[in-house]
């Protein structure tokens, strides 16, 4: 007998063949989905203020404006959620975890002394980990649907600062389960940068010609300042959570026999 037939197979999920192969992908779904969920665990999440935004909004660039508003906003977020009397972390920042409005938003909250969390995932350009996640709340995802599951399965709020393809993709996939009802609560969605936003989307048009109802504008506000937008988030959450236990629970989606 060979050397090479006395050698030992190793057991499947230590394969590295196998994990990589076809077969196995259903396996490397469930890993994003329960890798990141013994993270929150094990760490109190509660829940999260998501931000999302353009990777190429850059301090020193021609719209680092927003930049600074979202590291501001982050720690003010952070500021609150620090004072809250509880033991869980609750409205922790969550953000993509890359560079531009992510990295401004994560950097805000590391500032103020706070968990912050970057949800990566790997592109040919931009997409890198800033360096103000918090260690073991950092997380790369292969699977883009596994990412955004994890962006709404927290989420508390939703602050939209501008961006491009991708931004506008997960913006629309928070409205639309919000719209549909597809989340247990509601999610106040603000997005910053009034004049941007209305140039991008004539949200009204969509009205007019029968695409979405009126009410459906009431998902979402405008804000322009920190502040403003502060005060936004905390009276949409507030409000949506008066009926909720004192005990803050892990967000979850509608089943059927709801």
């Amino acid at each position: 007998m060979s050397t090479s037939e006395h050698q030992q197979v190793p057991v499947a999920y230590k394969d590295e063949d196998f994990l990589e192969s076809d077969d196995a992908r259903p396996l490397r779904i469930l890993a994003e989905y329960l890798g990141p969920l013994h993270a929150f665990h094990e760490q109190q999440i509660s829940d999260t203020i998501v931000f999302f935004g353009s990777a190429r909004l850059l301090p020193d660039g021609p719209l680092g404006h927003y930049y600074e508003a979202a590291r501001e906003l982050a720690r003010q977020v952070t500021v609150w959620s620090n004072s809250l009397p509880t033991n869980a972390h609750r409205y922790v920042v969550c953000t993509g975890g890359g560079p531009g409005i992510m990295e401004a938003a994560n950097r805000g909250a590391a500032e103020a002394g706070g968990k912050t969390i970057g949800l990566n995932i790997g592109l040919p350009h931009e997409q890198r980990p800033n360096p103000y996640i918090t260690h073991r709340l950092g997380f790369e995802f292969h699977y883009f649907f596994m990412r955004k599951l994890w962006f709404a399965y927290l989420a508390r709020a939703l602050v939209v600062f501008p961006g491009g393809f991708g931004t506008l993709d997960e913006l629309m996939e928070i409205l639309t389960l919000v719209q549909t009802r597809k989340l247990d609560r509601r999610i106040p969605v603000i997005l910053y940068g009034s004049s941007f936003w209305r140039e991008i989307i004539d949200f009204d048009a969509l009205v007019r010609h029968g695409l979405i109802d009126a009410e459906d504008l009431a998902l979402f506000r405008f804000a322009d300042e920190p502040a403003a937008a502060m005060r936004l988030l905390q009276a949409g959450i507030a409000e949506w959570t008066k009926a909720e236990e004192a005990t803050p629970a892990i967000a979850h989606s509608h089943t059927s026999s709801d």
